[in-house]
C-alpha cells in the first residue's frame, strides 16, 4: 500500500516529524527510537496488511491517530474512570485538530480533512467501516507489540486484565478477531480473554 500521491507522502512526513519529538522512547532492533514515531509506522504497516485498499483518509488517520499523544498527560485528569474518559476525549480532539492543521497546510480539501478527523475521533464505529478498520488495527498493534508489557502490570489470573482483554475483543470485527488469533496470543492471554467474555456476558 504505497502512498499514491505526493501530498500523502508529505502528510506522512509531517506526522512523523511531529511524533519524532516524543520524549518517550522504545528500543527497536537495539536502537532507541521515539515511541510515537514507531507507533505510527507500525500502524501504517499493519493497515497495509489488514486493509491494502484503505482510502487515503484512513491511511492518514492510522499514521496520525496518536500524534503528539504526550502533549496531554494522563495526570492532568482525575485518576478515576470519569477522568480517564475525559482524558481520552481530549486526546482524540487534539489528534483530530493537529491532523486537520497539517492537512490544511498541504491544501487538502475540507471534505478530506473532515473525514480524517471523523475517523480519528472514532465517530460511529459500528456504522462506519473505516472507523471499525482503524479500531481493528489499533487492537492488533496492542496485542502484537504492547500486550506483554501491559499484562506484566497485573497478577496471573487478574480479573481486571481479563475484563480489559474482553472489552478490547468486543471492539473488534470478526476479521480483526481472526487477525489477532493468527499472531497468536499466549495461551494464558486467550484463557483470560475467555474469562473476561464470560464476565461480560449478560445474565439470563
Amino acid at each position: 500500500m504505497a502512498p499514491n500521491t505526493e501530498k500523502l507522502l508529505k502528510a506522512f512526513a509531517a506526522i512523523d516529524a511531529a511524533n519524532s519529538l516524543d520524549p518517550k522512547s522504545v528500543i527497536v532492533d537495539g536502537v532507541s527510537r521515539p515511541a510515537n514515531l514507531i507507533y505510527g509506522l507500525r500502524m501504517s504497516a499493519e493497515l497495509e496488511r489488514f486493509a491494502p485498499d484503505a482510502s487515503e483518509e484512513l491511511q492518514i488517520a492510522a499514521r496520525g491517530q496518536h500524534i503528539e499523544r504526550w502533549i496531554i498527560p494522563r495526570n492532568q485528569y482525575p485518576m478515576d474512570r470519569q477522568g480517564y474518559h475525559r482524558w481520552r476525549l481530549a486526546l482524540r480532539d487534539h489528534h483530530a485538530t493537529r491532523l486537520s492543521a497539517i492537512l490544511a497546510d498541504l491544501s487538502y480539501d475540507k471534505a478530506a480533512i473532515a473525514r480524517v478527523a471523523a475517523i480519528v475521533r472514532k465517530e460511529r464505529p459500528k456504522e462506519d467501516g473505516e472507523v471499525q478498520t482503524l479500531e481493528d488495527v489499533i487492537c492488533i498493534i496492542f496485542v502484537k507489540y504492547e500486550l506483554e508489557a501491559f499484562a506484566g502490570r497485573y497478577a496471573d489470573g487478574d480479573t481486571k486484565l481479563a475484563d480489559i482483554l474482553a472489552k478490547t475483543w468486543r471492539k473488534m470485527s470478526e476479521r480483526g478477531h481472526q487477525a489477532v488469533l493468527a499472531i497468536p496470543p499466549a495461551p494464558s492471554v486467550v484463557s483470560l480473554l475467555h474469562t473476561g467474555l464470560e464476565r461480560l456476558r449478560p445474565a439470563n
